[in-house]
């Protein structure tokens, strides 16, 4: 299993698969064919049929156009066989010659493949790709999840980890402080620094913690939405949700940095072992792939940070996650904000109500987590198309532009 590195990646939103990585392939043409002077990108199924709202021309063309005039030519309906999100760069002469191209594929949390390579695939540090086979190795070693990361990983992983914290703290806070229409056309007011002055209002402690931390992933999750910077976590339609969850039981709690770091580690090492197993990927395996996993990072982190032994730590992040099983990703109009931001507000309380509820538990249970990330993989694969990051079923179809408001 390769490096939690691959989880947390920072860039700037609104999508993992759909904005930071075609950017980077783009970057990676250009180091390949500088000299060209035209180029030429055609995007493929999920790519193309949500594009235009995950603002993936965009990244390209911020990329491609100050080297050279880009055309973009869309192709939803054409989904290649390596995997939904394809891109197909070309770069021709002067002569109208092709110079190069270059076919490559977003395949997750801003993570790039293809044929001839697959940066998911990289060295491997860990021997162990299963939770039950780690949690063997915890036991006979006396061992915790983040001593195993820190073991394999090495000391630097900690610095590493800051700087993920850091990016997280400041999109809490840039999204507090934003507030009007999201960019996009949906004229989706943001919500976050409403929430957080409505939850500071309620003398009920357990009403305005709530509130709270639906305020923190609603900020972190407007900033993604228009465009700001992030760390996806495992994706950037799902980076509210550990944000969210480690930032209010800092803030309310007073958890020293050292322990959210660690925190970090183990919810790294948990959505680890779903990229290798099965997929993070809501144009692969739909959205409970996105934030499903970002609900189970959630509830390792707040059990661990609350004193959970291993076996509770494995038990909440499997009911955070088994409790998406099926979810669908369906952006009205290709954008990550209905349903998504909403999402990742519910997914961060209900990742805080799994750590909870396995607290009251000795940690023992019947359904592994590995075996519902098996369930979720084949649950994935079993979806329809449409339901899996095209915005042709669910809500994006039953809702458009042209739906009337409330009339109230």
């Amino acid at each position: 299993m390769e490096t939690i590195r691959q989880i947390f990646r920072i860039g700037r939103g609104p999508s993992s698969s759909h904005t930071m990585g075609p950017r980077r392939a783009a970057e990676q043409f250009v180091a390949r064919c500088p000299s060209a002077s035209s180029y030429e990108v055609t995007l493929y199924g999920s790519l193309a049929a949500t594009g235009k709202g995950h603002m993936t021309d965009v990244a390209i063309l911020e990329t491609l156009t100050p080297i050279a005039p880009t055309e973009i030519i869309w192709k939803p309906d054409i989904v290649l066989p390596f995997h939904p999100n394809g891109m197909e760069f070309k770069a021709y002469g002067a002569d109208g010659r092709i110079l190069d191209t270059y076919t490559v594929y977003s395949i997750g949390g801003g993570t790039l493949a293809n044929e001839d390579f697959n940066e998911q695939h990289s060295a491997e540090i860990y021997p162990q790709h299963r939770i039950l086979d780690i949690m063997h190795v915890l036991h006979e070693q006396d061992m915790t999840y983040w001593e195993y990361v820190e073991h394999y990983e090495g000391e630097d992983i900690w610095d590493f980890l800051a700087e993920i914290w850091e990016v997280m703290k400041e999109a809490v806070h840039s999204g507090l402080q934003a507030e009007g229409v999201l960019p996009g056309g949906l004229g989706l007011r943001r919500k976050a620094a409403t929430y957080k002055v409505k939850a500071e209002g309620y003398g009920s402690a357990s009403i305005k913690n709530r509130g709270l931390v639906y305020a923190y992933a609603l900020a972190v999750s407007e900033h993604n939405a228009s465009g700001g910077r992030v760390v996806t976590a495992p994706t950037c339609g799902s980076c509210g949700v550990v944000p969210a969850v480690l930032y209010h039981l800092k803030m309310s709690r007073d958890f020293p940095d050292r322990s959210i770091l660690r925190a970090l580690a183990t919810a790294g090492l948990f959505a680890n072992v779903v990229r290798t197993n099965a997929s993070i990927s809501g144009a692969e395996v739909g959205c409970q792939g996105e934030i499903g996993v970002a609900c189970a990072m959630g509830a390792a982190a707040a059990s661990q940070l609350f004193g959970g032994s291993n076996l509770q730590i494995e038990y909440s992040a499997e009911m955070a996650l088994e409790h998406h099983l099926g979810l669908t990703c369906d952006p009205v109009c290709g954008l990550v904000q209905i349903p998504c931001i909403e999402r990742n507000a519910f997914a961060a309380a209900r990742a805080l109500d799994a750590n909870t509820y396995g607290t009251f538990s000795d940690g023992r249970h019947r359904v592994s987590f590995d075996q519902v990330v098996e369930v979720m993989r084949k649950t994935g694969h079993d979806l329809p198309s449409l339901y899996r990051e095209t915005s042709t079923g669910g809500l994006a179809t039953e809702y458009s532009l042209k739906t009337p408001p409330h009339p109230w």
